[in-house]
């Protein structure tokens, strides 16, 4: 016990004003009458989360089909598909933006949808893997990568085909690359092209010349 808590010697300890007695008589006060003027317990649930953030309403279109939903500012365009919408097939690997596996394409281009906010999405047009065919009609592209077997485990292949097949909207656009030789000639649609545009899109197991001739077929049937 400190000093400062004992009676002088002497001194009547019933009546000494010591710290401790005087904390704890102010403790006891405050709490007594913070009861007395909240009233009625709130419900645990009717009351806001701690530090919650607002929630704000977007309106969409995924695969041709238009949302409205109410989300924090903070979520990805990633999270709304796999988590509002429930559209599992875009993939969260790195969350990084470095693998490519979450790539869809927003407005006619493909973008990583785990570097892009939800948000910034208002009023437009998302097209994902299970927006590009189903099982019994599948893309062009879907069945050219079946056939030249363009993938093992799968986990990249969504991203993959959502790129490929904007990849050549791209090169019929005349949109030139890092290795275009001429940038004001239309880009060909070579195998160096393809795989320069292609880049951003990592197969852990290795598929690239398999998929890089799926694309060439899809790409040579277009033309």
């Amino acid at each position: 016990m400190q000093p400062s808590d004992t009676c002088a010697p002497g001194a009547d300890c019933d009546l000494a004003l010591t710290r401790r007695n005087l904390l704890l008589a102010s403790a006891a006060g405050v709490a007594a009458g913070g009861a007395h003027a909240a009233g009625p317990a709130t419900p645990a649930a009717a009351r806001p989360a701690a530090g919650a953030m607002p929630l704000h309403r977007l309106t969409l279109t995924v695969n041709g089909q238009p949302h409205t939903v109410e989300l924090d500012t903070r979520t990805t365009l990633l999270d709304l598909l796999r988590e509002n919408l429930h559209l599992t097939g875009s993939k969260k690997g790195c969350d990084h933006g470095q693998c490519g596996a979450c790539t869809v394409i927003a407005d006619g281009r493909r973008i990583n949808a785990c570097l892009s906010l939800a948000l910034l999405h208002e009023g437009g047009s998302v097209t994902t893997i299970e927006g590009l065919g189903t099982p019994k009609q599948l893309h062009p592209m879907q069945a050219a990568f079946v056939k030249h077997d363009g993938y093992q485990c799968g986990y990249c292949t969504p991203g993959q085909i959502c790129s490929a097949v904007a990849v050549i909207d791209e090169v019929r656009a005349g949109i030139p690359s890092h290795v275009s030789a001429d940038l004001n000639a239309k880009p060909l649609l070579s195998a160096q092209e393809l795989r320069e545009r292609m880049s951003g899109n990592i197969c852990r197991c290795g598929a690239y010349s398999n998929i890089v001739e799926a694309i060439t077929e899809v790409a040579g049937a277009r033309s």
